[in-house]
């Protein structure tokens, strides 16, 4: 096996040894710094990208008021009350899961936005399959070996490894948090860097410290892993110095262990706040593959779906508050993504299946906070294989991003994701 189809095949992250807050770190390095600024990379903003595993329930989550009679007939054993719903700024059309306060909060003070129903043509129902169009930016029927962010990096900085990390750009070009690994920083020609369960045999491996002879082709390969691990003390150790910097943040969190999101937002806005350059950062919620017992029958606005946008909503409040009190807000934006929706008509089991297009939050202090696109069409009579149609392409989002907040110019957003799609007024 060649060296690079080795690092192809592994998953796309280094697990640094150190612990945060009690997490280990997954750090994609990029590439070099030439044609860094001709491609935006001079700016300060960063973008927290928020994945939401298991397809979120969007009819659930951002309910349309306007066809209230329609949405409860197709869900009867799930549906909101509609005196509970959270009223959106602007309209009496649309409401807001009552789990999502502190969302709604932000909403209101213009910090964070909805887009109705994003998704892509031809939807896919696979969890993976939908994942990796997600994370690639590819169409439904095309496969692709790259993330999108992985050929956003590799345009703006084209020389990783060799150069990095460097006097210009001593960090890591962007960082996961959790132990989920994305494709969503895969370069074109490898990934960013490794990832592993176990950190001690990982560094008893780099360290020299494995019984393989170097001069088999295995031999090569990890003696390959070994001069990547410097790399890897050298990331490590940029990491810990910016978190030193911050002794303290925002005080009302989520208390420690009961809210994973927030966990791991925490430790983002420390990075940011100690002074790490990185572009992007990625951290993920679980929870979202709900086929039953989704609500509680006595009162539908309890359960388990409750519970999980209870933590989307209260993390991302804490760290756009603390953003604020760490007085590095202005720079930072974030949206979240889930591999798809669910369907329109709810299953006897008090659940839904898996469907199309779905809502996506965007939130920061720079964005235009309002909710972009219409509420879907809900048919008078829906079945169980009619789903939310598409408004918005993903990719749309991304150009957006792209082009509006990470600064390329339309060609080089066009190069990306090998395609034009239109811009999104969320910046």
């Amino acid at each position: 096996m060649k060296r690079r189809d080795f690092l192809k095949n592994t998953a796309a992250g280094v697990l640094l040894p150190y612990l945060l807050n009690g997490f280990s770190l997954k750090a994609f390095a990029g590439t070099s710094l030439m044609h860094a600024a001709s491609y935006g990379a001079d700016n300060d903003h960063i973008l927290v990208l928020v994945q939401l595993s298991g397809g979120n329930d969007g009819l659930n989550t951002v309910i349309p008021i306007s066809q209230y009679s329609a949405y409860q007939a197709a869900r009867s054993n799930i549906a909101l009350p509609e005196n509970k719903l959270l009223s959106l700024s602007g309209t009496e059309q649309t409401g807001l899961h009552p789990a999502m306060a502190s969302m709604h909060q932000l909403m209101k003070e213009g910090k964070a936005g909805i887009i109705q129903a994003v998704g892509y043509p031809q939807p896919n129902f696979s969890h993976f399959r939908s994942s990796d169009i997600w994370m690639t930016g590819s169409d439904s029927a095309k496969i692709i070996t790259t993330g999108w962010a992985g050929r956003y990096l590799d345009q703006v900085y084209p020389e990783f490894p060799e150069k990095y990390p460097s006097t210009v750009m001593p960090d890591p070009l962007a960082i996961q948090v959790g132990s989920i690994v994305s494709e969503t920083f895969m370069g074109p020609a490898y990934n960013m860097g490794l990832a592993i369960s176990n950190p001690t045999s990982f560094y008893n491996l780099v360290e020299g410290k494995s019984e393989i002879d170097k001069s088999t082709r295995l031999g090569e390969q990890l003696d390959y892993l070994q001069n990547v691990s410097v790399k890897t003390d050298q990331y490590s150790t940029v990491i810990k110095t910016a978190a030193t910097k911050v002794p303290k943040q925002y005080s009302q969190y989520p208390a420690q262990g009961t809210n994973a999101l927030a966990d791991q937002l925490k430790i983002v806005a420390r990075l940011i706040a100690g002074g790490l350059q990185t572009k992007i950062y990625l951290v993920s919620l679980g929870g979202f593959d709900i086929h039953s017992s989704q609500v509680i029958s006595k009162d539908t606005t309890t359960g388990t779906h409750a519970v999980v946008l209870k933590k989307l909503s209260d993390a991302v409040y804490a760290f756009m508050k603390d953003l604020d009190y760490l007085k590095v807000g202005d720079k930072v934006m974030g949206v979240t993504f889930s591999e798809f929706g669910r369907r329109i008509r709810s299953n006897a089991s008090g659940g839904t299946d898996h469907g199309a297009a779905a809502p996506v939050f965007y939130f920061g202090n720079k964005v235009k906070g309002t909710i972009v696109g219409k509420n879907p069409t809900l048919p008078e009579h829906a079945t169980e294989n009619d789903n939310i149609a598409m408004q918005h392409d993903f990719r749309s989002l991304y150009a957006t991003l792209l082009q509006q907040w990470l600064k390329l110019s339309p060609a080089q957003s066009e190069q990306v994701l090998y395609g034009k799609f239109p811009l999104l007024p969320i910046v």
